[in-house]
């Protein structure tokens, strides 16, 4: 078996240094044409639905994308849950785009640092922005830095093998975590913490978080959301994981949901969906057998303050305001009682949303939505420079939502070089100028024949496991690989 694999390893090597070598000659003769050069920021989903759109729009389009990483697909690689392989098949799309003779991937640059936006709008024809949203939403509470206390997009980042997060330890010597916000990400952590392990095992889930995952003494998870069941974030598909984990219990309050049958009939049928199987949880759990985890929903409380233990380090509890609704259905909002009620935990899990940073300072950027402000995808204010993704719009829709939204930004930049508002007249230098500045500054940029060393080396570790693939945490590691 291992004969065959390195058979194979040295045919793929051989076949690809053929082909990154034809590849880069059809390159450097399109890049340094007269057609429309755009870079892309950001080699996540938002960056790479934007670069497919464009490249089949135009024939003679040449697209860049940059990334800071050594390594593509972003929230695909380092968001979605390992138990979800499924969903990560949209990378194959994103291979496709990224090995097209027009498109060329610059890992390792890191923009904003390494070069600047001025000088890529310099260089290209236009610039997209579709960078995410690396930053966590505060809760703005008394004792959120506690240890123990934990963003989820850390904790996922952790487990997903995300290099900022490799040294963030969590201590699963607890029985009750409390995860603030109801939505899909919120599920994922939950499902994680109470999954069997032996189906982590068969995921890429990182080998240190498998581990620490194996010594975890976390029985109980209680997911709080400020608002009532008819207005929680999550989709049926993740409460139905939920709800079918092995050996673990949903734990529901009946009382929440005694007043909401008459609003059933009128709600849309997604949402009718979701709380109906909400409603026969209730009922069915109540008669079930004892298990020995167990999970629940926690409506109408918003956080207070995150309570120490007796040393003043450790999150101990947290003490959450009970809320009320004005008004109705999606718009209903959550107003305090002046009730609270304190839930004791060993850890608090905050996910409550992500936030996208400002890039460079000559970027138009909103810190009150923390977004770069536009209009359909065009910079407010800024002639060339574009935005897809989270940047754009805020870290809210899955996948999905984020490939419509990019296709709509690339539309606007196509309507912009037909109408003339983009001038195409001018012959730009694109990555042959960018790859000179980085060169001058020692910035080594990884290619896309480069990260594909990367993911072989990947899969090589995790089948000598039986797992789909064992990710470098370390971004030495990577380039190391890669430049080898």
């Amino acid at each position: 078996m291992k004969g065959s694999f390195t058979a194979l390893r040295c045919m793929l090597q051989t076949s690809r240094h053929h082909g990154v070598f034809s590849s880069l000659a059809r390159r450097l003769s399109s890049a340094s044409g007269p057609g429309p050069k755009v870079c892309i920021v950001g080699g996540g989903p938002a960056g790479f639905y934007t670069a497919q759109h464009l490249l089949k729009a135009r024939d003679d389009m040449v697209v860049d994308v940059y990334e800071r990483l050594p390594v593509p697909f972003g929230l695909v690689r380092f968001g979605v849950a390992p138990d979800h392989p499924e969903v990560k098949n949209v990378i194959n799309t994103f291979t496709q785009t990224a090995q097209h003779e027009r498109c060329y991937f610059y890992g390792n640059v890191n923009v904003g640092t390494d070069v600047s936006v001025e000088e890529l709008r310099k260089a290209y024809h236009a610039v997209v922005l579709s960078y995410g949203a690396e930053a966590n939403r505060s809760m703005r509470v008394s004792g959120e830095g506690l240890a123990g206390v934990f963003s989820a997009r850390d904790f996922v980042g952790w487990y997903n093998g995300l290099p900022s997060n490799k040294e963030l330890q969590p201590h699963l010597n607890c029985e009750t975590v409390v995860i603030l916000g109801q939505g899909n990400v919120a599920l994922d952590v939950a499902r994680i913490l109470l999954s069997p392990l032996d189906l982590l095992k068969k995921t890429d889930i990182t080998q240190h978080a498998l581990d620490t995952l194996a010594a975890s003494r976390v029985r109980r998870v209680l997911i709080v959301g400020r608002r009532g069941p008819l207005q929680i974030a999550c989709t049926i598909k993740e409460v139905r994981e939920m709800i079918n984990l092995p050996d673990t219990a949903a734990d529901m309050l009946p009382a929440d949901f005694e007043s909401i049958s008459e609003a059933l009939k009128d709600l849309p049928r997604p949402r009718k969906r979701l709380t109906e199987l909400m409603m026969k949880t209730v009922k069915t759990e109540s008669g079930q057998h004892k298990a020995n985890k167990s999970w629940g929903f926690r409506f109408l409380r918003s956080p207070l303050e995150v309570l120490p233990g007796p040393d003043g380090k450790r999150v101990a509890g947290i003490r959450l305001a009970v809320n009320k609704l004005e008004g109705s259905g999606e718009d209903a909002k959550a107003v305090p009682t002046g009730q609270t009620e304190d839930l004791e935990c060993g850890m608090v899990i905050s996910s409550i949303g992500y936030k996208s940073l400002p890039i460079d300072p000559c970027v138009p950027f909103d810190p009150r939505s923390a977004i770069v402000p536009n209009n359909m995808g065009r910079v407010k204010d800024t002639a060339g420079l574009y935005c897809s993704g989270w940047v754009k719009r805020g870290p809210t829709g899955v996948i999905a939502t984020t490939m419509n939204d990019s296709f709509d930004t690339a539309r606007m930049l196509l309507k912009d070089m037909d109408s003339g508002m983009l001038n195409l007249s001018v012959n730009k230098p694109g990555g042959q100028e960018i790859t000179a500045l980085l060169k001058e500054r020692g910035v080594r940029a990884v290619s896309f024949p480069e990260w594909e060393k990367i993911n072989l080396e990947e899969v090589r570790r995790g089948t000598a496991v039986g797992k789909p693939r064992e990710k470098f945490l370390d971004v030495k590691d990577m380039l190391a690989v890669a430049w080898s």
